[in-house]
């Protein structure tokens, strides 16, 4: 454990899964609670689908195999699409719960009144389009918040809501979910599991560090992935001093222009190979030079912080962070790794934190998070689209403090 850590270590501790955390959950002296009954709206329901990985371990513990589970009943079910290979009607009959044909049956079973203690919206995989011009997939989250939103008002009730990854794929949509759900009091909790998968080694920077420069490894699709990378980083860099103020511009940039940024000082070869360094060395040996077709995300933040989003470098397929610290010598670094296989146990650390959100009635960690690196993603893709051009970010002005929510701990299970 880093030094800078070790005095955060009985805090994390307190609000982390550990690797076997599904073997004996509620077997420590903790008193049983209600298993509160929850509608979930989804896109499409298939094997390994976010579906399935997510609303699985509701159904059949976080093993996905019988074992314990979160405190929480599927009641009812909506799916968008029913693909060939769609598990939910037969899960259905197995484990009696409704499959609704509306987003507003599925909260109020057809009744008068809601009927759920909280909705899960994973808008997440199916047969949906691109934007022609930025080639973001315009999954329908907004369509699924608005209609679940529109049942709140009608019934005069809202009840705590996770929204699967980043916000929408248009950042004037993510922005009109977050202040919607701020007018109804929507405890309102999104995001990837991302921050809350395994860190190796432990790393949580102290609230209020005097971070200088930051960068976290990605790897995958752009979009898609390149979520992931961007929440490895915020998870990070928002616990620096003054906590997060937002973002002022963002820039895409792909082959000399990634070492021109690299001479003017916009990303450090230290922190990406800091970064790199904690990740598994691939079985053909680790390149010395980055890909032809890496994409670097640059990033300056309204405070001055720079970070940067490595993205297809060919040195690594995990996901890394690595930041300096003023006054420190070596830059604090960690791998934020993923189960590989089923039951792709990182899920069950992104439903602790939204079984927490729906008992407790408040977000595990704030959905100002997921705003922010929703609306950094969408600057990419349209910087990407404009022949990598640096856009100012003026509606970035995103202020939060971080919690001192957990992720779990040791090595994930092979």
């Amino acid at each position: 454990m880093h030094n800078s850590t070790r005095r955060h270590f009985l805090v994390q501790s307190a609000g982390l899964l550990g690797g076997a955390f599904w073997a004996n959950a509620a077997a420590k002296g903790q008193a049983q609670r209600e298993r509160l009954p929850v509608a979930v709206i989804v896109t499409e329901y298939r094997r390994n689908s976010h579906a399935d990985v997510i609303v699985g371990k509701i159904l059949d513990g976080y093993d996905q195999a019988g074992g314990a589970g979160p405190d929480l009943r599927l009641v009812s079910l909506y799916t968008d699409q029913v693909p060939a290979a769609d598990m939910s009607r037969d899960l259905a009959k197995r484990h009696n719960f409704r499959i609704a044909k509306t987003i507003e049956e599925a909260l109020t079973l057809g009744g008068d009144k809601l009927a759920v203690a909280g909705v899960l919206s994973i808008g997440e995989h199916g047969d949906y389009p691109f934007t022609k011009d930025t080639n973001q997939h315009m999954y329908p989250r907004r369509r699924f918040f608005d209609a679940i939103a529109a049942v709140f008002r009608k019934h005069r009730r809202a009840v705590p809501l996770f929204s699967d990854k980043h916000l929408a794929y248009a950042w004037a949509d993510a922005k009109h979910m977050v202040d919607t759900a701020r007018a109804l009091r929507i405890p309102f909790l999104a995001g990837s599991s991302v921050p809350v998968a395994w860190r190796v080694p432990g790393l949580t920077l102290p609230r209020g560090c005097q971070l200088t420069e930051a960068l976290a490894l990605g790897y995958g699709g752009l979009e898609s992935y390149g979520f992931h990378a961007l929440e490895a980083l915020q998870c990070m860099v928002e616990r620096r001093r003054g906590g997060e103020t937002g973002v002022a511009t963002v820039q895409a940039v792909r082959g000399e222009e990634i070492g021109r940024a690299e001479k003017a000082g916009r990303w450090s070869r230290a922190l990406l190979d800091a970064a790199v360094a904690t990740t598994p060395a691939p079985a053909k040996g680790r390149p010395k030079e980055i890909a032809k077709n890496a994409v670097f995300y640059l990033i300056e933040y309204r405070d001055g912080l720079r970070a940067a989003v490595a993205m297809g470098t060919g040195m690594a397929n995990q996901f890394a962070f690595a930041g300096k610290i003023r006054g420190e010598a070596r830059p604090q670094s960690t791998c934020l790794r993923l189960q590989e296989g089923r039951p792709y146990g990182h899920f069950a650390h992104l439903l602790r934190a939204i079984e927490h959100t729906i008992h407790a009635g408040r977000p595990a960690y704030p959905v100002e998070r997921t705003l922010l690196t929703t609306g950094i993603l969408d600057a990419v893709m349209h910087s990407l689209a404009e022949k990598d051009r640096l856009l100012r970010t003026a509606e970035l002005e995103v202020s939060y403090q971080p919690t001192d929510w957990g992720y779990a701990q040791g090595m994930p299970p092979p």
